[in-house]
């Protein structure tokens, strides 16, 4: 396959920019696809650190304002990778200027800029992505084929979950690097847009919308120092969130998030309970499905443990042999690969702009639900302007 050039310029160097960054130079080397992504730029603030990330990543150029490297003839792609408040206005410029636009999640920090976000990719009809990277864990993917071939039947219940510990401590500021996350005005919300985010766009994948919601969220710590003013200010993001939801097939749903849960740094849990069937999946072993099929003879009957690495499972043939695992690192890998073999078809991976866009109006539900303390449904689509 004759591979075409890709030019990627990537804004911001955290944590995000090296998983994407490792994303890009890995694809090629394992899937055969019809493009060959070129680091072209990175684009941060810092230029002294910028200058190294690149260095270490082996982007040929560096820019410290992303309105330059937006406008940059010699770039194809704009991948953002940076604060939640920087993702509307980088998306709809790089959009105008014909550029295809990858986004880390959540998409906006709420549905409105998520939607405006949406309309300005339709408008300039180029491809886009969000980086909701655990629809490709293998074992997720596993279950997304077993529940689209029926083998659950009728599906009553779904549930998720994903705990955190890291800012129980009131000693913890908020602000600035590192700890925007906990800055309202630059994340949007707490723990509902920034973990619930991903249990629910999985959630929306797997068993389709959600019709309404009940939430509640709390703020433990009610003030913290800023980093960027060093005044005692209030905390504005919810440090978790629960709420219940009633999908539109009619099944019933249960969803928590938080970061005070001492001794869980990141553990994501979901399990399903059909007619037929029920799956479990813990990210803390990615590779691994716990699923009870009722239909086994009865003698035989129970929860069997399926080790997701055989060459027949998703996305696994194109790593090692059978029974050696991948990691978390590898979700970014297929997700690009996907984008890139998609693009090569014209056609576009999911999850587009318009998929993440119905997260963004689930988390605006939990959060509105929780503040009026009643049922809400979310915001229902919006339309591309002609």
């Amino acid at each position: 396959m004759e591979k075409k050039n890709l030019n990627v310029g990537i804004v911001g160097y955290g944590f995000m920019g090296r998983a994407h960054s490792n994303a890009f130079l890995q694809a090629g080397r394992f899937f055969d696809l019809p493009y060959r992504p070129v680091l072209k730029a990175l684009c941060a603030r810092n230029a002294e650190r910028a200058k190294t990330f690149a260095d270490n990543w082996g982007y040929e150029s560096v820019e410290t304002d992303w309105r330059r490297l937006v406008e940059r003839k010699d770039i194809d792609l704009i991948d953002i990778a940076s604060p939640n408040d920087t993702h509307a206005e980088i998306a709809i410029a790089a959009a105008r200027a014909g550029k295809m636009v990858l986004c880390e999640k959540p998409l906006g920090r709420n549905a409105s800029e998520a939607s405006a976000m949406t309309d300005a990719v339709e408008r300039a009809k180029v491809a886009n992505m969000v980086w909701y990277n655990y629809r490709r864990v293998p074992a997720v993917m596993l279950l997304k084929h077993l529940i689209d071939e029926g083998r659950f039947g009728r599906i009553f219940h779904y549930r998720a979950k994903f705990l955190q510990d890291w800012t129980i401590s009131p000693n913890v500021s908020q602000g600035g690097e590192g700890l925007w996350r906990l800055d309202i005005a630059v994340a949007g919300s707490g723990v509902t847009g920034d973990l619930l985010a991903h249990a629910i766009d999985t959630a929306l994948w797997l068993n389709g919308p959600i019709a309404e919601v009940t939430a509640m969220t709390e703020t433990f710590i009610k003030e913290r120092k800023h980093n960027l003013s060093g005044q005692v200010q209030p905390v504005g993001i919810d440090d978790a969130s629960a709420f219940l939801a009633r999908f539109e097939n009619g099944s019933m749903a249960t969803f928590e998030a938080t970061r005070y849960a001492r001794g869980h740094k990141a553990l994501y849990t979901l399990e399903i309970n059909g007619e037929n069937a029920s799956a479990e999946w813990d990210l803390h072993d990615l590779h691994r499905i716990r699923f009870f099929d009722h239909r086994d003879e009865s003698q035989l009957r129970g929860w069997r443990s399926i080790h997701v690495t055989d060459s027949d499972h998703p996305y696994m043939k194109h790593w090692w042999v059978p029974g050696l695992q991948i990691g978390y690192e590898h979700t970014f890998v297929h997700q690009f690969a996907d984008f890139l073999e998609a693009l090569g078809q014209a056609k576009q991976a999911a999850p587009t702009f318009r998929d993440a866009l119905e997260t963004d109006k689930v988390t605006d539900a939990v959060l509105k639900s929780a503040e009026t303390r009643q049922w809400t449904e979310p915001i229902r689509g919006i339309e591309p302007r002609p």
